[in-house]
């Protein structure tokens, strides 16, 4: 008996100091959150609050040419056209490619709904580019569409062309490579949002005699329309961060001078670290806005869940 006394005596001793953190609002499983805590701290809030205090601290080449004081280096870019205008290059290729991307993905998407042979196949090809990366895909563009690449070969050889085409090292180069790289995620997206759609509403629908035009106009759209921009989103932040495209398969100096580039520029070239983490700021601060309009934009279309399985 006294045995099982003391062995109950710290299970109660336990118990009560678990109800005694209880009362005072502290849950003991909230200790497991502490190591992610501080990793957030030191990977993330530590650098993001280090770069915005950069910024304040113009070097004295900035300080000097702009003036401004401690925000000379706001001053320097929004009064240096060249790198000014990267925002308009970066905003000129992110939300095409980003839109493309949607717009592409959502009919294939809406066909492979179905189930056929060879289904797993084409959603395996479909998503294949996932497991090449920006700097692969820029060099297979550069193989097959260089100036001395197989397409201009091909069209050289059969006398469709009398010169190479300029496929790449320039705009339409990194367009093509963010398509191609940005392509399998806003299919994934799409598709799990599309799985989230009950497919009896179409079927009731159909019984009714709508036809597919009137199905998706009234259905189909409005409740995947949520999904659609958050796949926008998510499609348009992974374009405009681009850098190893604009570099290898763009023109850096000129059409392709994305904000990605400044930032590198005047971080290796220049050593300017406090205009790169300006930029860098600078570079979210678009991003945020845009992301902004279109949640904006989202609520006002629909509001309730978006569905979707992934």
């Amino acid at each position: 008996m006294t045995a099982t006394t003391q062995a109950a005596a710290p299970a109660r001793s336990s118990a009560s100091l678990r109800h005694r953190l209880a009362e005072r609002g502290i849950d003991p499983l909230l200790l497991l959150v502490v190591p992610a805590a501080l990793l957030t701290l030191a990977l993330f809030v530590y650098p993001f609050a280090y770069g915005i205090g950069l910024t304040f601290q113009p070097t004295e080449r900035t300080a000097d040419q702009w003036g401004g004081g401690a925000l000379a280096n706001y001053v320097a870019f929004f009064g240096d056209s060249f790198v000014r205008d990267s925002v308009w290059i970066t905003m000129r290729l992110a939300l095409p490619a980003a839109l493309f991307n949607v717009v592409a993905s959502l009919p294939i998407a809406m066909v492979l709904r179905r189930k056929f042979r060879g289904k797993r196949l084409m959603t395996s090809l479909l998503v294949l580019p996932i497991t090449l990366g920006t700097v692969l895909t820029a060099q297979g563009l550069l193989i097959f569409a260089g100036r001395q690449g197989w397409i201009n070969r091909f069209l050289l050889g059969t006398g469709l062309v009398d010169e190479p085409l300029r496929l790449v090292n320039n705009y339409f180069g990194v367009m093509l490579s963010l398509v191609i790289t940005g392509f399998p995620f806003a299919f994934l997206l799409v598709s799990s949002y599309l799985s989230g759609i009950d497919p009896t509403l179409e079927a009731a629908a159909r019984t009714l005699g709508a036809g597919w035009v009137q199905r998706f106009r009234r259905i189909t759209l409005p409740l995947l329309a949520p999904g659609l921009a958050t796949t926008f989103v998510l499609t348009f932040v992974l374009a405009f961060s681009v850098f190893p495209s604009a570099r290898l398969v763009g023109d850096p100096g000129g059409a392709t001078r994305v904000m990605a580039l400044m930032a590198y520029r005047s971080f290796a070239e220049q050593l300017d670290y406090p205009m790169a983490s300006t930029i860098a700021l600078l570079m979210g601060v678009v991003e945020l806005v845009v992301v902004a309009v279109v949640f904006a934009w989202r609520s006002l279309l629909y509001k309730g869940s978006t569905g979707g399985k992934g």
